[in-house]
């Protein structure tokens, strides 16, 4: 727990930033922005260019939406300092997956198997940075633990049905903030079903269904009048556009776990999680209801299976300690098993150390940070060299510009240029954001042709790692940033 804690603390100091898209515009635009009196995705039916559900969960969000009010009750306005409480506050939550997921495993399989999945769960490379990120598969982690805390702690035998009714409420919540968590109590109800245990059962389906329906059904009834209307827009779309984002071949998801868990020791646990499924049932069905699925859609990404990690871990550390205490083939060969985790920890400690303190998409933020001392910046546009221009996290910058890039229909230089220009000094940009790798002097010299105020303001470079990832994947969009103010209407830089 100290090692969890410290670097937990860590990350919320270093790791500024986001990781994925919808760690920072699903749920900190839209938040801020609606404590600010505006709606940044235009989400909300009485928000004009709103055209009804936008298959988004709002429970999420609106947590966030809370939390920003009350930074704004204490009068913390500055968005990094209250993105370091907010980091500081997840980081909180996700120390319950390291402690409740040591006692449930000691509790399954004893102290060994504890302590190795208490350990991994608390230092690997991924965990502090993503622990303090804003994601949903994160974010709902804890939930799912809690409720099977509640399910395997020792007291659960006085009054199971009352502690199945418990891991139900929290299974629940944990739907909540992300629907793909439903094979959790779907996989236990099943279980249960089968064993005959139908007073737990009654109780699992009546408390996720409670806190489920209040919050899910509840917001969507009080927002759109039609309960679980953002669920049924969201079905509609996922089957409609099932091949329309980044589609992945079935097997991915196996070479996903086997990378990030870093082999052999991803190895290791697979096999301990294989050896254990009949006897950790519970466990078992509802990962692998969980992994088929995401594996069975066409649309993958890593963070997608986050969920169902840590029990994969706990359960695998089970299984792998018990077999290495029984395999005759470990027993003689007690160096080679040292030196796989020696490789594992020195790989994962020089990874761990680097994510802990990766700034990430630092040019985009920092870009709005340094222009929020200018104030009243009504309009901004965007140009990038392949006619994709980024979409700026105007959170950092404090105030809600109209971008002309997210304005016009066609997002090439001329007609972002055009629309920017088309009612005179009413849509003219107070600064225009160009990102690029290559030479942006032709596009700079083409954008004076409309705005001929135009002049050099700064360069914010990504950070390290970000440089990093897109060398190693160009579909990450972290491009340096060159900033030019519109001395028309800012004649100085401040």
């Amino acid at each position: 727990m100290v090692l969890a804690i410290l670097f937990r603390l860590l990350a919320a100091i270093f790791a500024k930033g986001w990781g994925m898209f919808d760690d920072h515009y699903i749920v900190i635009e839209s938040a801020q922005s609606w404590v600010d009196g505006h709606d940044y995705n235009n989400w909300l039916p009485w928000s004009q260019g709103n055209t009804g559900p936008t298959a988004h969960n709002f429970f999420y969000p609106g947590i966030n939406f809370v939390f920003f009010t009350i930074m704004k009750f204490l009068h913390i306005h500055d968005p990094q300092v209250k993105m370091f409480f907010m980091r500081l506050l997840l980081g909180t939550w996700s120390l319950i997956t390291v402690y409740y997921g040591y006692r449930i495993t000691e509790t399954l399989g004893g102290r060994r198997p504890a302590t190795n999945a208490g350990i991994l769960l608390a230092l690997f490379w991924f965990m502090p940075w993503m622990s303090v990120r804003n994601l949903v598969e994160m974010v709902c982690v804890p939930l799912i633990i809690l409720a099977y805390w509640f399910i395997v702690r020792p007291e659960n035998k006085t009054k199971p049905v009352f502690y199945w009714f418990i891991a139900g409420l929290f299974l629940g919540l944990a739907t909540d903030i992300r629907l793909q968590a439903v094979f959790f109590p779907v996989g236990l109800g099943i279980w249960l079903l089968f064993r005959g245990k139908f007073k737990q059962l009654i109780s699992l389906t009546a408390g996720s269904l409670l806190t489920f329906i209040l919050f899910e059904g509840g917001i969507d009834f009080l927002i759109w009048g039609k309960p679980f209307i953002e669920i049924y827009t969201y079905a509609t779309l996922s089957l409609t556009e099932i091949n329309d984002y980044i589609v992945l071949p079935w097997y991915d998801y196996f070479l996903v776990l086997g990378g990030l868990l870093i082999p052999p020791v991803s190895i290791f646990l697979f096999w301990g999680f294989i050896r254990k499924s009949k006897q950790y049932l519970l466990v078992f069905l509802p990962i692998l209801l969980f992994f088929v699925f995401h594996s069975w859609v066409p649309n993958k990404q890593e963070r997608f299976i986050i969920p169902m990690i840590p029990l994969f871990i706990m359960i695998g550390s089970i299984g792998w300690m018990e077999f290495r205490e029984k395999s005759a083939y470990w027993e003689k060969h007690k160096a080679l098993l040292r030196s796989c985790w020696i490789f594992f920890w020195v790989l994962n400690t020089i990874v761990l150390l680097v994510f802990t303190f990766t700034y990430s998409k630092r040019s985009m933020a920092e870009s709005m940070t340094y222009l929020s001392k200018y104030p009243g910046i009504n309009y901004m546009t965007a140009i990038d060299e392949s006619n994709n221009p980024e979409m700026f996290p105007k959170y950092y910058l404090g105030q809600w510009p109209v971008m002309s890039n997210e304005k016009s229909g066609d997002r090439s230089l001329d007609s972002i240029l055009t629309y920017s220009v088309k009612n005179g000094n009413k849509y003219a940009p107070r600064f225009v954001l160009f990102t690029g790798d290559a030479d942006i002097s032709p596009m700079v010299k083409q954008t004076r042709k409309y705005l001929p105020f135009l002049v050099y303001e700064t360069t914010i470079k990504p950070g390290f790692i970000d440089r990093l990832v897109r060398r190693l994947n160009p579909i990450n969009r972290n491009k340096t940033v060159y900033i030019y103010r519109n001395a028309e209407f800012f004649p100085e830089k401040r």
